[in-house]
This record gives structure tokens, C-alpha cells and sequence, in this order.
């Protein structure tokens, strides 16, 4: 003879554990996916703007390019700088390579800018110069903003 022992879990538990631990996984797999995703760069910010604050975050695209999203604050007025510019210029240059102009990085009035791009190059140094003209193609102003992004 054998006998059985049956254990009945209420369904109210069985239902709490399975949420927690749905919870728990979903938790840890955004993460991941957050760490992976995003990796910031601080830019370093030149004597002539010592009070500005930049952070550059790449990411991958579905295509396998990169994704930059640079953010700015206290950026100083362009009237303000020493020798005068009329525009802050964004660019990306590969080792050994040519920089590319990839725009114009916008101050709002309370001295914030965001700029976004996409590049397929992996390794490269990203910076921002102030330029008398913001379609120049290749950089002659101060250098403001710098960071080398590595893969």
C-alpha cells in the first residue's frame, strides 16, 4: 500500500508567487535591456565655457548604426565668447579621419540644448566648436565640448 500525501496550494497564492516572480523578470530584463541600450559619455568642457555640462548617450539603432543623443547645459551666449561666433556646431570625427559638420546645437534661453544624430561609425571623438557659420565644413572656432566614444 501507498499512500499519497497531496498538498492543495490555495490559487490566491499560486497567482501572487507567479506575479511576483512575472515582476521580478520583467524588472531584470529592462534593465538589461536600459544597460545595453544606452551608454553615456561626459563631454569635457574647455576654459572658455567652464560652466557648461554635456553628457553624450549612444546607443544601437535596428540597423546596427549609432545613435547619438548629446544634452547640454549653462552652454555660454555665443555674444559672450571671445572671439564672437554665431553658431555652436556639432561633429563627429572618426580616428585619423575628416570631421563631418552634423549640425547645429540649438541653445534655448535658459542656456539647454539637445542634439541628436545617427552615424554608422563605431569609435570616433564627437565635438563642438563655436563657428562663424554654422555650415562650415570643417572646424576653425574654438573647440567647447569634447568626448571620445569607444565601443
Amino acid at each position: 500500500m501507498t499512500d499519497k500525501v497531496v498538498i492543495r496550494v490555495p490559487n490566491n497564492l499560486r497567482r501572487c508567487s507567479m506575479r511576483k516572480l512575472y515582476t521580478i523578470c520583467l524588472t531584470f530584463g529592462l534593465l538589461c535591456i536600459v544597460a545595453y541600450a544606452a551608454k553615456k559619455y561626459p563631454m569635457t568642457a574647455a576654459s572658455i565655457v567652464p560652466g557648461a555640462r554635456a553628457e553624450v548617450a549612444i546607443s544601437k539603432d535596428k540597423n546596427g548604426n549609432t545613435t547619438l543623443k548629446m544634452s547640454v547645459q549653462h552652454l555660454a551666449n555665443l555674444e559672450n565668447l571671445t572671439p564672437r561666433a554665431s553658431a555652436y556646431v556639432v561633429w563627429l570625427q572618426e580616428r585619423g579621419g575628416n570631421s563631418e559638420n552634423q549640425g547645429q546645437l540649438k541653445m534655448d534661453k535658459n542656456l539647454k540644448a539637445t542634439f541628436e544624430t545617427v552615424t554608422p561609425l563605431k569609435s570616433f571623438d564627437v565635438f563642438v566648436t563655436a563657428e562663424q557659420d554654422a555650415r562650415a565644413t570643417s572646424p576653425s572656432g574654438p573647440e567647447v565640448l569634447k568626448a571620445t566614444i569607444q565601443p
